[in-house]
């Protein structure tokens, strides 16, 4: 046994995040940063299931008004300066995160989707969201490549992106100039239970010991957590997302049809899909967007694509002629009433929750590291964090019939 494996038995960390994405590396750097020791273990390398699998969306619009909106308002605002303090942390030989606050069009393709989606802007509006109706003139020059034969059109400035690969890996690297330590390829087996309390976790590479222990494992949070003792009701649901060659800007914000919010608020678990276009810096354009349960069924489904496709050129006519360079598809952690999961669970003091973001996780992950730290310091959290608690049916799934 290494040293450091043995050091790991001996000692104890103040908290230990499982799960290296970036609502792990956001929480392992937000705590790290109070001066704690801090460890962040995964089975495998990091930033590698869902946060590698994302289009790096950080997003006001796709959200209707309540609790997870204000918690989309508030990570908006925090991403504004995160991504100046992660490159001054991170040095300049490291990547920028690529933020770009390049805002958002959301267009009706059908005279039947038109009202609905005005009417839907309106509610965001009295809730604080900046979402402006426009025409299609105007959409036309936001968007030149735009159909024409759209039938509304909404402009939302607050919308932005980032590479989320990168975003994570710049969190991790900070948690760690912090401190932290990390434990990849390390699966859990099993908690540490002491006096009703978990006190670490048993690993396929020894124990780990820690006073708070977060389950940050995103689609794979049911099976931790109830290796853990308390298992909450986290699903798996699938998502593809097709990508093309490198070519010419010619989409310039992010872009989707009204269709999209629908899909993410259903709990069908047939297969939802809607249009989502967006160019990367790098020159290529990401189109989703696909929402299905099949548990952790990973197999290419050519009707899934066909669909993304189809859709996708009833806004973009000209991606007919675009040629797909390579498509991917991972899975967004599900919860049934759509809020995430944070904070303690009271079945099992010392265990943490942050997971349950779906498609979110990545514009919300700093929002969810300022909302652990805060409980866990004992300090007022930077929005109400009630509505996200763990102790709600759906979380607790049969366990709270």
């Amino acid at each position: 046994m290494s040293s450091q494996a043995t050091d790991d038995r001996t000692r104890g960390y103040d908290v230990i995040v499982v799960g290296a994405g970036i609502v792990g590396a956001a929480c392992a750097r937000a705590l790290a940063q109070t001066g704690r020791t801090v460890a962040i273990v995964d089975r495998a390398d990091a930033v590698s299931g869902t946060s590698s699998h994302g289009e790096g969306n950080l997003l006001v619009s796709d959200k209707g008004p309540g609790p997870e909106l204000v918690l989309a308002q508030h990570a908006r605002r925090r991403w504004a300066t995160l991504s100046a303090e992660l490159r001054d942390e991170s040095g300049p030989d490291f990547p920028g995160i690529e933020f770009e606050a390049k805002g958002g069009v959301v267009v009706a393709t059908t005279a039947a989707g038109a009202d609905p989606l005005k009417t839907f802007a309106a509610s965001q509006r009295d809730a604080g969201v900046v979402a402006r109706e426009i025409s299609t003139a105007e959409a036309l020059d936001l968007e030149p490549a735009l159909n024409p034969a759209i039938t509304a059109a909404i402009h939302y400035p607050e919308d932005a992106q980032v590479q989320p690969v990168i975003a994570a890996e710049a969190m991790l690297r900070s948690a760690r100039s912090a401190g932290a330590v990390m434990r990849m390829r390390t699966t859990v087996t099993g908690g540490i239970v002491r006096a009703g309390t978990l006190t670490g976790i048993h690993t396929d590479h020894g124990d780990l010991h820690g006073d708070v222990i977060v389950n940050a494992a995103g689609p794979w949070a049911a099976g931790l957590s109830t290796a853990l003792g308390a298992r909450i009701d986290v699903r798996p649901r699938r998502g593809m997302v097709l990508v093309t060659t490198r070519m010419p800007h010619r989409v310039f914000h992010k872009v989707y049809d009204g269709d999209y919010f629908g899909a993410t608020q259903s709990a069908d678990a047939a297969l939802q899909t809607s249009s989502v276009i967006e160019s990367t810096q790098g020159g290529t354009v990401l189109i989703g967007s696909s929402r299905e349960q099949v548990g952790f069924d990973d197999h290419l489904r050519v009707e899934v694509l066909r669909e993304l496709a189809g859709k996708a050129m009833r806004v973009f006519p000209f991606l007919a002629n675009a040629s797909i360079m390579r498509t991917y598809g991972g899975f967004r952690p599900y919860v049934p009433d759509h809020l995430p999961v944070i904070g303690p669970d009271p079945r099992m003091p010392g265990l943490w929750h942050a997971t349950g973001h779906e498609g979110a996780g990545i514009g919300l992950s700093v929002s969810t590291a300022d909302i652990i730290t805060a409980l866990i310091d004992g300090h007022p959290t930077p929005v109400d964090a009630t509505p996200f608690r763990v102790d709600r049916a759906a979380v607790l799934g049969e366990e709270a019939a």
